[in-house]
């Protein structure tokens, strides 16, 4: 089969590979029929996530069709159309049955790696590095998908599988970021980035009550999708002299009820701040560039809530704590529980409450990954959002 394999920092190569199969009775194979370049498939790109072997296949945004199950697969059948969580996850041990999907004890085969970095391990991701189990991602054919009765959620016959896409990931992390943030009716949320997490985080604060959203970006097309999807109030950090300084402004000298850092660990920003980070991070003396951190932890208002769905890998240096400690904030942070979102964001979507694939700029054949990762991490041609066809032919 086809497959985008990482090669090294920024070397994506579209190769042959061998096809997946069951090795596992819980396991299913899925023929991939849509996938997407995520926002945190550019820190693997950039050589920022620890763990990665040449010949990997990245992805962990698919849709496809079920063409084999193990024999212990009971609730899916040859032919069902599915949409894959990115956090692998078993259903049984305690965090699964708390409902916190991506921490599972039982899906990362590498948990002694994690354990290392960590203290302990999160579960399996697709595509996500050895760090995560290794597991073969989505930007291929097919995809061999463990525990295959407890992540995969079918589509709804007539619904077209682009809508159902982005379940896998940044919809749900979007969502999640906004309820974490336990928004009140009138809530002043803050969002920092506007791609599509940052995007979906806004239109979900709206879904929960937020009675003012303000996206931060410095890219025009995304602060008017923020405008034209979220209904947000935009700020063009690059224009904006004094960032805080100017939400203060907006929230009558208080500050945001609520902040989100839909960045993470390489975000952007003008100024001696952003040249500090980025030379120590290209220096591997700091191992992700916290701007938006930094910046959403000093604007929140006091008892506020600074809410993490921006990836962030390692240590960080000058980390504000002494100010969220003194504000009193409650930070909320962590890999998405995809699973507990899917079925409830997929009514929203069949109620057409959310249209997701506004997202979506490029659509291009598996064949095009190398140019589209190098497209979608230059933010050129207006690319906000990568969807590929495994199956077409590049043009």
């Amino acid at each position: 089969m086809k497959a985008a394999c990482w090669n090294g920092k920024q070397d994506i190569r579209v190769e042959t590979v061998p096809d997946p199969a069951i090795l596992n009775p819980r396991d299913a194979i899925v023929r991939i029929t849509r996938t997407a370049i995520c926002g945190s498939d550019l820190h693997m790109y950039n050589g920022h996530i620890p763990g990665m072997k040449a010949g990997d296949i990245v992805g962990h945004e698919f849709a496809g069709e079920v063409v084999e199950t193990g024999p212990e697969v009971k609730q899916l059948q040859t032919g069902d159309r599915v949409v894959v969580p990115f956090a692998i996850a078993c259903g049984q041990c305690f965090f699964c049955r708390w409902q916190l999907w991506s921490l599972c004890d039982n899906s990362n085969p590498h948990a002694t790696r994690l354990e290392t970095v960590y203290g302990q391990s999160g579960g399996g991701l697709f595509g996500y590095s050895h760090l995560y189990g290794g597991y073969a991602g989505g930007q291929a054919q097919y995809a061999r998908v463990p525990f295959a009765d407890i992540g995969p959620l079918k589509i709804p016959e007539g619904m077209d599988e682009e809508r159902a896409l982005f379940l896998s990931d940044i919809l749900p992390t979007g969502y999640m970021a906004a309820e974490q943030c336990d928004i009140q009716p009138g809530d002043t949320v803050a969002v920092w980035g506007c791609g599509p997490v940052g995007l979906f985080a806004q239109q979900s604060a709206g879904l929960l009550g937020a009675g003012q959203v303000i996206g931060i970006d410095r890219i025009p097309e995304r602060l008017e999708k923020a405008r034209e999807q979220a209904g947000s109030i935009t700020l063009n950090y690059a224009e904006t002299g004094d960032l805080v300084e100017e939400l203060k402004i907006l929230t009558g000298g208080r500050g945001p009820d609520r902040c989100i850092d839909a960045v993470g660990m390489e975000a952007h920003s003008h100024g001696f701040e952003f040249y500090y980070d980025n030379a120590k991070q290209m220096l591997k003396l700091e191992s992700d560039r916290p701007v938006a951190l930094r910046q959403a932890i000093q604007a929140c208002r006091k008892g506020g809530t600074v809410s993490i769905p921006g990836v962030y890998g390692g240590g960080i240096d000058q980390a504000p704590l002494g100010a969220a400690f003194a504000k009193g904030l409650t930070l909320k942070m962590g890999q998405t529980h995809v699973h507990r979102y899917m079925r409830p964001l997929l009514e929203r979507i069949e109620k057409s409450e959310i249209d997701p694939t506004f997202v979506i700029t490029h659509r291009a054949a598996l064949e095009r990954a190398p140019e589209m990762y190098r497209t979608f991490a230059e933010k050129r041609d207006g690319c906000i959002k990568v969807v590929m066809d495994p199956w077409a032919q590049a043009a």
